[in-house]
């Protein structure tokens, strides 16, 4: 699977989701581990398989980050995608069940996503788009701590953040590299992103901030060449970023199905109170 996301080779707006049909014919997509693999030739064979043109449903066996792949491959084709965990992380995934298939994906309670988009202008001058379902984070490369100006729908409010780096979240990545970096976990239906510092040095006392979903976040890195930022939207790296722009794209989404006893609102929930 092609690991960039360049939005000019995803197509136009995404399709609407489709609705889960009572008897869903299956696409099976699975990552390279050999447990995924083995459990995906025997889920084939049992409830049989389609291309994905012709699927009502992606089942994708593997982890978080395989997932994420998958998301990203599908985004515009409108079909859901049911995890089952196979892998290390399972955050997006649900639990690995060979029986009954087709019933729970019936049952499936859906989560509709919208990824961020992130443009960025280049040292070079060279202009590259991609999307992400997690977060669009700043990192810097070198020894040099960051600077970056932070400006919201085009107004400057941190003219000078010097930090590690800088990450942008969704309700649904919240959890994952933004916990981390000590940043808010979001309810899902928050209708909010979180701006979240990466070991933040001046201002001292500055955590981040909650932003309203249709906030348009512009970021700038200061004295590019001797302190050079990377912008990294998901999986996609995009090295020498000079000015980035992030915006929730509304227009594109994609269905991911979770088993009625652990929606993805609720695992969200319930990452707040682990110990």
């Amino acid at each position: 699977m092609d690991d960039r996301t360049n939005i000019a080779q995803t197509g136009g707006m995404a399709t609407a989701p489709r609705p889960v049909a009572a008897s869903p014919k299956l696409s099976f997509v699975a990552s390279a581990s050999d447990k995924a693999r083995t459990a995906c030739d025997q889920l084939q064979a049992r409830y049989g398989a389609v291309q994905p043109d012709s699927a009502d449903v992606i089942v994708a066996l593997g982890g978080d980050g395989f997932m994420l792949r998958t998301l990203h491959a599908q985004l515009g084709h409108g079909l859901p995608v049911y995890g089952m965990k196979l892998g290390r992380v399972g955050f997006l995934m649900n639990r690995y069940l060979a029986d009954d298939l087709p019933a729970r994906i019936g049952a499936a309670h859906p989560a509709v996503l919208h990824p961020l988009e992130m443009r960025v202008k280049r040292s070079d001058g060279s202009d590259v788009s991609a999307l992400a379902f997690n977060e669009i984070s700043l990192l810097r490369q070198t020894n040099q701590a960051a600077h970056i100006e932070v400006s919201l729908n085009g107004e400057v409010k941190l003219a000078n953040l010097v930090c590690d780096g800088l990450l942008v979240a969704t309700p649904a990545g919240s959890t994952a590299y933004n916990f981390s970096a000590h940043g808010p976990i979001l309810p899902l239906d928050a209708n909010v992103l979180a701006l979240t510092p990466i070991s933040p040095f001046r201002p001292r006392r500055w955590r981040g901030a909650l932003l309203p979903v249709a906030t348009r976040v512009g970021l700038r890195t200061l004295e590019p060449g001797h302190r050079p930022v990377s912008a990294t939207a998901d999986f996609h790296e995009v090295r020498d970023a000079v000015e980035i722009q992030v915006r929730e794209a509304r227009e594109r989404a994609i269905t991911l199905l979770f088993d009625p006893e652990h929606s993805l609102a609720q695992r969200i929930l319930d990452e707040q109170f682990e110990p």
